[in-house]
């Protein structure tokens, strides 16, 4: 079979485009009804979330109609809010938010049973079965709403009651009071901004920290799991972990003073990681060319390392506080594992990018396999007439060898 170069022209490819609507559509003539966005945001919880957080953009309208568009196929989606970030103008920084503030919907801590404040259980598959609902193949609009009205059913569900009037204290600030883990790092004075700048190794610990956050869920979750199995050495115990919405401040535009311009749902995660001798850590690297001297004399600490993203993901933001112990642990001491090297780690988990490389061998590369046809074939005919001179030239080696 030959091999012949194929031609699409703009019929083709607008005809395309037209069959993704009609993949999307195609159960509208049973009456089905098209997805709502608030039915994304509210049903499709856990992958709207992810969409915004690899996204790098919290718009929770967008994120929907993105989740809508790309007929659920995440990283698609995370591509168009990303494309749809570059094109905003940027108004003005935020203040560092305090996520103290934070207004919980679930707070947990595996290191210590009775934290301050109590442990928050909140919406979590957790503790199911992971045994399919049959129900849920045939739910009717009446029992999907009963479900809603059993649990709110005497409850205040408009009390004005929330977190800012009595935050919670952090599970380190109690390590910290007894000197087990150090003192909390001053915020940068100006982080690095991956979205203009590019990464050039050696990178900031804040610049790491970003990349992560908007990193491909999948890809930090096994590069983590990398490190627990054996290609690392970061056996976390969860200090605390915390899912709620933080209050997000701008400078107002006459008086400059902050103020809360709204608030974002976020999943916050501190682990604690296997102690250290200070002896054995004389200076640490902070960020580009930077290293802080620790004190000799001072007492072994625990290790920590953090994770925060935009939704409810639980999972990347626990396999992005591993991720960051082992990068410090790699920038210090050299990385040993690929868990613990920052430009393997930072240049393979964004999934927009892999998604973008990958995809990109759909294109026509017509010319290229030409030539690699034409090499194998000279190959194949190079082989052939080995073969051929070696089997003419075989009798007379016989006659040669015969006495």
């Amino acid at each position: 079979m030959s091999y012949v170069a194929i031609k699409g022209g703009e019929n083709a490819i607008r005809e395309a485009a037209e069959l993704l609507q009609v993949l999307r559509t195609r159960g509208s003539t049973e009456g089905q009804p098209p997805l709502s966005p608030q039915a994304i945001e509210r049903q499709l919880h856990f992958l709207h979330s992810q969409v915004m957080s690899e996204g790098g953009l919290y718009d929770t309208q967008l994120a929907s109609l993105a989740v809508k568009q790309s007929l659920g196929d995440p990283m698609e989606a995370a591509f168009l809010l990303r494309a749809s970030r570059s094109t905003r103008p940027r108004i003005a920084n935020t203040p560092v938010i305090d996520t103290r503030k934070m207004r919980l919907i679930r707070r947990i801590s595996s290191a210590f049973k009775d934290i301050p404040g109590g442990q928050m259980l909140g919406p979590t598959p957790d503790y199911t079965q992971r045994l399919f609902n049959w129900e849920l193949l045939d739910e009717s609009g009446e029992s999907f709403r009963n479900k809603l009205m059993q649990w709110t059913d005497g409850l205040d569900v408009d009390s004005t009651e929330s977190a800012e009037e009595s935050p919670l204290p952090k599970v380190l600030d109690f390590l910290r009071e007894q000197g087990l883990v150090d003192d909390a790092p001053e915020p940068c004075d100006e982080p690095f901004d991956i979205t203009r700048e590019p990464l050039v190794f050696p990178v900031d610990r804040s610049a790491a920290l970003a990349t992560m956050t908007r990193g491909q869920q999948g890809g930090i979750v096994a590069l983590a799991y990398s490190n627990m199995r054996g290609y690392g050495d970061v056996h976390p115990t969860i200090a605390e972990l915390r899912v709620g919405y933080v209050p997000v401040e701008l400078p107002h535009p006459v008086t400059g003073e902050p103020t809360e311009a709204g608030e974002v749902l976020i999943t916050e995660c501190e682990v604690i990681a296997m102690y250290e001798r200070s002896d054995e850590a004389s200076t640490q690297r902070t960020g580009v060319g930077d290293t802080v001297e620790i004190d000799p004399e001072a007492p072994p600490r625990f290790t920590l390392g953090y994770g925060a993203c935009f939704g409810h993901n639980e999972a990347k933001a626990i396999a992005m506080a591993i991720l960051d112990r082992s990068l410090q642990k790699g920038m210090r001491d050299g990385p040993s594992n690929p868990s613990e090297d920052p430009e393997f780690v930072l240049l393979h988990i964004d999934g927009i990018d892999a998604m973008g490389f990958t995809v990109h061998y759909k294109m026509p590369h017509y010319v290229t396999f030409a030539s690699d046809l034409d090499r194998l074939r000279k190959t194949q005919q190079q082989h052939a007439d080995k073969k051929q001179s070696t089997e003419t030239e075989s009798p007379v080696a016989e006659e040669v060898a015969s006495p």
